[in-house]
């Protein structure tokens, strides 16, 4: 560590920060203690609910604290809102793009708000336009760019004025690694010429990138400091079980139950497990893990510093799983391929969204969809979920096909959409009760399958609450259960995990683990490239076509070189798309 003298100096200092939203309520942040400096991208990293995007919204004078104080450059943002304004860019979450107003349209409807006029505003919105890679997109409406492209036209919209600070609240949801890195390139850039940054996210490897970190949880800062030293702490407790024989979830299991790990994840062909105390090792053949297997030191990441805080994860049992039945395939349901996908191509008009799109998936397989934003996955998924007709070739699930038969079909899967696809302003009872309606459950069935998801969820609590009132992970939980209440063969989950911590990750994980050990298929798409590695295969989809198959060994051995001789998914599935765009 450098010297006090060396540090940069604060930018913004935080001291004794208490926040209540009603006089006698819970503290959202309680008595947080902070500082960042010039020049840095300090992280905020926590669970849903941590208090990050309170903290935040302190910073920029949206809200007021219930006792302690703030300085940003100096200002305090209650007394001197205006000047803080002129200093300070924000993205909040959901940034208020208008998604008819095309590209340009936009910019110049916040360099307005903004009061960005003249010569400074022509020079800094074409200066932002070459920065962001947006210069080609002028007029493209908002809501017709990609995911990443609309988070670089929301940067581009929070840097009008050439802000001092800018502070950016979870601006990583929900993009692909590709834009991610993208993203992450222009504002190391901001920072290195003096800028100020606040990027807060669950995500631990995005977090890992920060020059500094607070580790939120409950309100608090329960860990600070360079992502490196953190981790650095983790060193002797991170392990992988390689050369495993038979099932690495079941593996997985006993691993979670056993009273030297904390925690555990598939990892490709191995099983990744943090210990409790360093050099106290879970005996491998009380794990039944074969006579090849053996235990090997780990990088450790930040998310084990995290989960090692927050006291460990949350096991490896799944209640959802232990109440399903066993799948039992029909005799002319090929185990093979419940799902299957035959040259499936869909076009819209004039463009092609898939093209000739071939796979299938066994019995109880869980089968990674990824690709970039726009690469044509949500349109595959949909098809294989009867939602969308294809223009050419054929998708059935369970013998059916999805053409001719949608309605049938659909009786057999569950669907967890993006954004979890709930009713918002119902609540969670009225939900439960419209999905099960959906699926074809009625009367004392209906009742006591709806009782049974609210037990196995906790969900009691909140049943007369909206649905868009609940945190991220109760939301997940709810979403899920709509999906399984009818004890589907095949489950499809688009994007479930976007946005939620490492604790209620591992939690989602373990149900879905646990289905599939039931002999539930199970199809997934995501942007965490540490969470495809948790599935048996991987389908990597680029301008509609499938472009790698394979499990994620496969895919990353694919990409190994002298140079980087054990790549992540995340070096695979980059390397792939450049691959495929060459």
């Amino acid at each position: 560590m450098t010297g006090s003298s060396q540090l940069p100096p604060v930018t913004i200092r935080i001291r004794g920060l208490v926040k209540r939203f009603a006089p006698q309520g819970a503290e959202a942040i309680k008595n947080v203690t902070t500082e960042m400096r010039w020049g840095q991208i300090t992280g905020l990293v926590g669970p849903d609910g941590a208090g990050k995007s309170t903290l935040i919204r302190m910073m920029a004078g949206l809200l007021h604290p219930t006792q302690g104080e703030i300085r940003v450059n100096g200002l305090d943002p209650r007394a001197q809102s205006g000047a803080l304004r002129e200093i300070i860019g924000y993205m909040p979450q959901k940034f208020g793009l208008y998604e008819e107003l095309s590209v340009m349209e936009n910019l110049s409807l916040y360099a307005d708000l903004r009061n960005v006029t003249g010569v400074e505003r022509d020079q800094g919105i074409e200066s932002l336009l070459h920065f962001t890679d947006l210069a080609r997109f002028t007029g493209r409406p908002a809501g017709k760019l990609s995911g990443g492209m609309k988070q670089k036209l929301g940067l581009a919209c929070s840097l009008l004025g050439s802000p001092k600070v800018l502070l950016l609240d979870e601006p990583g949801v929900g993009i692909d690694p590709i834009s991610r890195r993208e993203l992450w390139k222009m504002v190391r850039k901001l920072s290195s010429t003096g800028m100020t940054v606040v990027w807060s996210t669950a995500y631990l490897d995005e977090a890992e990138l920060c020059d500094e970190v607070r580790l939120m949880a409950h309100g608090e800062i329960k860990a600070g400091g360079p992502p490196r030293v953190l981790m650095d702490r983790m060193r002797g407790r991170s392990l992988r079980i390689t050369g495993i024989w038979g099932n690495r979830r079941a593996l997985l299991g006993r691993a979670l139950a056993s009273p030297q790990v904390m925690d555990g994840v598939i990892q490709g062909s191995s099983v990744r497990i943090l210990l409790r105390q360093a050099g106290e090792l879970p005996c491998l053949e009380a794990l039944q893990a074969g006579a090849g297997a053996s235990l090997v030191e780990a990088p450790p990441r930040l998310e084990d510093a995290f989960i090692s805080i927050l006291g460990g994860g949350p096991g490896g049992e799944s209640a959802l799983a232990a109440q399903l039945p066993l799948v039992e395939l029909p005799p002319e349901v090929d185990p093979h391929a419940v799902i299957r996908a035959h040259r499936l191509t869909k076009r819209f008009g004039d463009f092609t969204a898939t093209r000739d799109v071939s796979f299938t998936v066994a019995r109880g397989e869980i089968f990674g969809l990824l690709g970039p934003n726009g690469a044509g996955k949500s349109t595959i998924f949909k098809m294989k979920c009867g939602l969308l007709k294809p223009t050419s070739g054929q998708a059935t699930v369970m013998g059916i096909d999805l053409t001719s038969s949608p309605s049938k079909a659909r009786q057999r899967l569950g669907y967890m959409a993006q954004k979890f696809s709930l009713y918002k302003q119902l609540s969670v009872g009225q939900n439960l009760e419209f999905f099960s309606g959906i699926y074809g459950l009625a009367g004392e069935v209906q009742r006591e399958k709806i009782a049974r998801m609210v037990e196995l969820f906790n969900l009691r609590h909140y049943l007369d609450s909206p649905a868009d009132e609940l945190p991220l992970g109760f939301k997940q939980r709810l979403a899920l259960a709509c999906a399984v209440m009818h004890e589907p063969q095949i489950l499809f989950l688009d994007e479930p995990t976007s946005g939620v911590d490492p604790v209620t990750r591992r939690e989602f994980w373990n149900h879905i683990n646990g289905v599939a050990e039931k002999g539930v298929t199970v199809m997934v798409t995501t942007h965490f490239m540490d969470e495809a590695e948790y599935c048996d295969r991987i389908g990597i989809v680029y301008r509609g076509e499938l472009i790698a198959l394979g499990t994620p060994d496969q895919l990353k051995e694919r990409v190994a070189s002298p140079g980087n001789p054990d790549p992540t998914m995340e070096d695979a599935f980059i390397r792939l798309v450049r691959e495929a765009d060459r």
